[in-house]
């Protein structure tokens, strides 16, 4: 039995209720009745979802957040970091202000293809991945004139995403590394291990757990992620196939003092209502924290 040696900082995110930046990913509930939801469950913080889901002008976000009762953790961004620098940077710089502004404290940074959606990619040759790695560094420098931290997130369809992929970036790269447990599953990574080998390079955290089956699916190319998204590839914490009390674990014992991300994502149908995914999030909450405080929550034990 392992006692956490401080309390964590657990923050929600808009994809565990279906937002997605992705055309045709699905339904999208509006930003008030997903902030309502969070803020029903007890979460004090979250991230921004998708660019433009939220209003762009950073005070009538913060009003937005402040009226349900939430702070600001930062937001993710897609972008192709290894073409175009000046498109690159003008859209992180101004990202980055927005965020700033509107009270974040990190920045998600995805490697993004440059084409839509997250189902397929083609490789870099070696000429681009030095793009990509210079092009993280350049977004990583902007972003901390303005207070911000960033972190590369390893994502299904990006150019990180396999286990060998995420270790070239973190031996070419010291832009450090937003620890998703579900991605780095899918792409043949050990969340554990890493969490464990990488403890110091960890900024960030996103908290998913994954039924490993479908994740084989994806990685065989039996299926796309869209579609292993609705068929279920992402349970509630705890009853998956990852240990997520061990990541806890490890990244708590290693001093990580940052945010417990829960980012399930999920596609809702047209219709759906916003029920079914607040009962997977509280279920994912009451893994993380049975006493439900998430402003501080005590430290507790995980088997």
């Amino acid at each position: 039995m392992i006692e956490l040696p401080h309390p964590l900082r657990i923050a929600a995110a808009p994809i565990s209720w279906g937002v997605c930046e992705v055309p045709g990913w699905g339904h999208v509930l509006d930003a008030d009745t997903v902030l309502a939801e969070m803020a029903a469950l007890g979460f004090t913080a979250t991230e921004f979802g998708p660019p433009g889901y939220l209003p762009e002008d950073p005070a009538a976000r913060r009003a937005l957040l402040g009226r349900h009762g939430l702070g600001a953790v930062g937001g993710f961004l897609a972008l192709p970091l290894h073409r175009d620098r000046a498109r690159l940077l003008d859209t992180a710089g101004h990202t980055a202000a927005m965020f700033a502004a509107a009270g974040a404290e990190v920045l998600v940074l995805a490697a993004a293809t440059g084409t839509p959606g997250y189902d397929s990619r083609t490789p870099l040759d070696a000429a681009a991945r030095r793009a990509l790695l210079d092009g993280a560094a350049a977004v990583r420098d902007l972003a901390g004139a303005h207070g911000l931290r960033t972190v590369l997130h390893p994502h299904v369809g990006t150019h990180v995403e396999t286990a060998d992929e995420v270790e070239w970036f973190l031996a070419g790269s010291d832009v450090d590394l937003c620890l998703d447990t579900g991605h780095l599953l899918i792409g043949g990574a050990d969340p554990v291990a890493l969490a464990r080998r990488y403890a110091d390079r960890i900024g960030h955290l996103h908290l998913k757990d994954v039924r490993r089956a479908v994740a084989d699916e994806i990685r065989s190319g039996r299926i796309e992620y869209s579609r292993a998204v609705r068929a279920g590839l992402y349970p509630p914490l705890g009853e998956g196939d990852i240990d997520i009390a061990a990541i806890v674990a490890a990244t708590t014992a290693a001093g990580y003092r940052g945010w417990y991300v829960i980012e399930q994502d999920t596609a809702l149908a047209p219709g759906d209502p916003a029920s079914g995914p607040s009962r997977d999030a509280e279920r994912s909450l009451r893994y993380l924290s049975p006493d439900r405080r998430h402003g501080g929550l005590r430290p507790l034990e995980y088997r």
